[in-house]
């Protein structure tokens, strides 16, 4: 005749089943980057400022933090980054390739013609924003787009 389980053991099974069900959830927990020191707005952020942990809760808007340093190679912080708290995508941007106030190379392209003209940016911008050019021997200001070489392609309008 087969004994009835006792209650010890029917607590240790479920014990064992709580830890299994812990570890697996632990595996499949999702990682997510914190600042391990006060980022500042305007500092460019670097590896060894962030660090990956396990994300601890359950977030409404999952789309709304980073969860990986290679979106934050090279970006510059918008508002100040606490340590350990997580980083909302909004709070960093793309390090600005042209200046307000420098020299750059403003490119007009139309078919065959091409014309290059010295100018200063009214703007700060990176690569795809546009922004507001002041030519510097006419003063006449126009719009162009930054590209990734530090110049300004302007499109006819």
């Amino acid at each position: 005749m087969m004994r009835p389980p006792r209650w010890k053991q029917l607590v240790a099974i479920a014990l064992l089943f709580v830890a299994a069900a812990s570890s697996a959830a632990h595996a499949q927990q999702q990682m997510v980057v914190v600042p391990t020191r006060i980022i500042y707005p305007g500092d460019v952020i670097t590896p060894e400022a962030i660090d990956s942990v396990p994300l601890r809760r359950k977030l409404r808007d999952p789309s709304a933090i980073i969860y990986r340093y290679d979106d934050l190679g090279g970006k510059v912080a918008r508002r100040t980054l606490l340590p350990g708290r997580l980083i909302p995508v909004g709070s960093v941007r793309d390090a600005w390739l042209v200046e307000r106030g420098s020299t750059v190379q403003a490119l007009f392209q139309h078919g065959s013609l091409e014309i290059t003209v010295s100018g200063v940016p009214l703007e700060n911008g990176s690569v795809g924003d546009l922004i507001r050019v002041r030519n510097i021997d006419t003063g006449v200001v126009f719009t162009g787009i930054v590209l990734a070489d530090g110049s300004v392609k302007v499109t006819a309008s």
